[in-house]
């Protein structure tokens, strides 16, 4: 059986990327890795072993595109609220929180917030499947 174990973006900036995955969820860099042509960050946080790999490829000096597949990273926490008020005292602008009902109950409450290269992010309620 197969485990998840980490997914990977490429990002311009080391500091800027690993601050802002430090404030909002807790990822500490679990291990560094530098090349000569680019440089991968792995970042986790002690709740599980899933990571997040930075890419910072050295020659890259334009933004990246996100293009028309990618989605987002969902995480899920204990209090939605407290953590969106945390995310606001942060500067992280976080959009407002949102609900999705089906068949009259509550499926899910979350909300996103962009990273410093634009990737979303979604921040789930634990309720339901979104454990």
């Amino acid at each position: 059986m197969a485990k998840a174990i980490h997914t990977m973006i490429r990002v311009m900036n080391e500091e800027r990327s690993t601050d802002f995955y430090h404030k909002a969820f807790g990822l500490g860099i679990a291990d560094r890795f530098d090349f000569d042509d680019f440089t991968l960050i792995y970042l986790r946080n002690p709740e599980n072993d899933f990571e997040v790999e930075l890419t910072v490829n050295k020659s890259q000096a334009e933004p990246y595109t996100h293009g028309t597949g990618y989605g987002h990273l969902a995480v899920a926490v204990e209090d939605l609220e407290a953590e969106h008020a945390r995310f606001e005292e942060l500067g992280l602008q976080p959009n407002p929180i949102k609900e999705f009902h089906r068949d009259g109950a509550l499926m899910a409450a979350f909300f996103f917030v962009q990273d410093p290269d634009g990737y979303k992010i979604e921040v789930l309620q634990c309720h339901g499947r979104y454990r």
